[in-house]
């Protein structure tokens, strides 16, 4: 007999990275296990593109007009046998659906995670809008959860205050169907590459006066995939808008990826996952050896960490420099996205979760 599992997430199916690569990757190997899979998402899509492009009118109605769709939802709750909630139910606001779900229909859920949401986190486009989000509301949503999925040790440390049911799930890498191809490590023309939102552009600013001085002496391109143009000036600097359909063959471009990071709190929590798609293109990459990085990668086996300025320009000259260790470490990471990070190697976390 099918069971039902409602997702109650904040976007549109698709449309972000931690709903794509957390559990939607997942989807189509749960219904091959008898599960009917019903999303609800906070927002619409023309709401979910409204809040960076539309008037504070329309920003506001797509807001009301989701709490009402929100509270419409829960008179159908009682149809799913499992209710998976990724972040919060609602965008904004303290946790009310959470707590009527928990309290007052009495359904148990599982709560996942993947950032340190419970630290304040904003663009500059809704800097004013940013208090709304009731921060502190994840710590309750823990605390009413059945069990809780978080991204790695240090998230599901934290969530262990509030909840003593917490398994790890990483986010993860199809290197079947998605991530399949790799990058050309014959090619005469290096390319640096990162990729990321124009709100992570900033990890950046440490790694410009670098770029800068080996521009001086090498020849290469540092490439930019993001969703805004970056505002410093390179010499080498080649910038290309992200695109879902294009991700994949825009990443295969890169000859070696880098992942700078602040070694601050809200960084401790970050799941490594931009190093993870580099590795699985076997992108040979250097990481910021903050967090879950320092797992993932062991310095020079499987990539690079750099602590330092100093380490970020010895570590890109060894790669501009060296192609068969390009290759190398290129494969090595690959390997371990397969054994460890991929979508294959984590379907029977996921399928233990409903069971």
């Amino acid at each position: 007999m099918s069971k039902t599992i409602f997702f109650l997430v904040p976007y549109p199916k698709g449309e972000a990275p931690s709903q794509r690569f957390r559990f939607e990757q997942y989807l189509p190997f749960l219904e091959e296990q008898g599960y009917t899979i019903e999303i609800h998402s906070f927002y619409t899509y023309k709401t979910w593109q409204s809040l960076y492009n539309g008037s504070t009118l329309t920003k506001m109605w797509g807001v009301f007009s989701s709490f009402f769709r929100r509270f419409g939802l829960l008179f159908k709750l009682h149809k799913a046998d499992h209710l998976f909630i990724h972040r919060e139910v609602a965008h904004v606001g303290p946790p009310i659906f959470e707590w009527i779900i928990a309290k007052v229909l009495r359904k148990k859920y599982i709560y996942d995670f993947d950032d340190a949401i419970w630290l304040p986190n904003y663009s500059d486009t809704n800097a004013r809008f940013h208090r709304l989000k009731a921060y502190w509301k994840v710590n309750y949503c823990m605390k009413w959860a059945d069990k809780i999925s978080a991204g790695n040790e240090y998230l599901a440390n934290y969530a262990r205050q509030y909840n003593s049911n917490v398994q790890i799930i990483p986010t993860t890498i199809d290197t079947e169907f998605h991530h399949s191809i790799s990058c050309n490590h014959e090619q005469n023309n290096i390319v640096i590459g990162w990729t990321g939102t124009h709100t992570t552009m900033h990890y950046l600013n440490e790694l410009i006066p670098v770029l800068k001085e080996l521009e001086e002496t090498y020849d290469f391109t540092f490439l930019v995939i993001s969703n805004d143009k970056p505002t410093f000036e390179l010499n080498s600097l080649k910038f290309i808008k992200w695109q879902k359909e294009t991700e994949i063959e825009d990443l295969a471009k890169m000859n070696i990826g880098v992942m700078p990071l602040q070694k601050d709190i809200w960084s401790e929590g970050k799941c490594g996952f931009k190093g993870l798609q580099y590795m699985a293109l076997e992108i040979p990459t250097i990481m910021s050896p903050v967090g879950v990085n320092t797992t993932i990668v062991q310095d020079g086996i499987n990539g690079l960490l750099a602590s330092s300025i100093e380490e970020w320009k010895e570590k890109l000259i060894l790669l501009l420099t060296d192609q068969e260790l390009r290759k190398k470490l290129g494969q090595a990471g690959r390997k371990t996205v397969e054994e460890f990070y991929s979508v294959k190697a984590n379907r029977q976390k996921y399928l233990d979760l409903f069971n």
